[in-house]
């Protein structure tokens, strides 16, 4: 694909940064209800268009699939939290078997105990800051998620830690249902946590095979 090309996908990303930092300043309570759904789904339903759009081969389709089920998960929360959670672990579950199908040949030790951290502590540090066992459940989802792509040999410091910052910002919703219930902290980091650490995903991954020449579809 020329250079040319793949320039004239970039405005995806660009429009998905103005979406996503625009959400993050702006003061919501004067925006319309809709419009302010459709802004917050904004900003990743365009790292999706950017995925989907900036690579041919299925595995950049896959990120964009996780994307989408970001953004769906965005919107859906606002309306059920439930169905919300739902649609992410849609996702999770996705990026968990894109990771595994380039899972790193040979991770350290410290890399292997880091995952195995993730994977058991997200979901019990879950339980304790909410106290149920849907966040639970959903949390074992999103750890797996963080834990593989860790493992995976995409960009660690861009794939692997955008994981880890989606769990944090996840682990910040539970708190709020708990002990930073009063806190403005929680307000403050989830969605910078969560938008900035889909951008790394998305970007890191569609990066690293763009940098392997995988251009061509399977």
């Amino acid at each position: 694909m020329a250079a040319g090309a793949l320039a004239d996908r970039r405005p995806w990303l660009a429009l998905s940064l103005v979406f996503g930092i625009s959400y993050w300043l702006a003061d919501h309570t004067r925006v319309p209800g809709l419009y302010e759904i459709a802004w917050k789904g904004g900003g990743v339903a365009l790292l999706a268009a950017y995925a989907w759009s900036h690579h041919p081969t299925k595995d950049a389709h896959r990120i964009a699939l996780v994307m989408a089920f970001g953004a769906l998960g965005d919107i859906v929360l606002e309306i059920s939290f439930t169905l919300g959670a739902v649609a992410f672990l849609a996702g999770h579950l996705e990026a968990i078997s894109l990771y595994v199908r380039h899972r790193r040949a040979t991770p350290s030790p410290s890399q292997k105990a880091l995952a195995v951290v993730t994977l058991i502590g997200v979901p019990l540090i879950s339980f304790e800051l909410s106290g149920q066992f849907p966040v639970a459940f959903y949390a074992l989802g999103l750890g797996g998620m963080a834990a593989a792509a860790w493992l995976s040999d995409f960009p660690r410091y861009r794939v692997g830690l955008g994981a880890m910052m989606f769990a944090a910002s996840d682990l910040l919703i539970f708190a709020r249902m708990g002990p930073l219930a009063q806190s403005p902290l929680p307000h403050l980091l989830i969605w910078p946590l969560y938008y900035f650490g889909q951008v790394l995903i998305c970007t890191g991954v569609i990066g690293a095979l763009k940098a392997r020449g995988e251009f061509r579809a399977e």
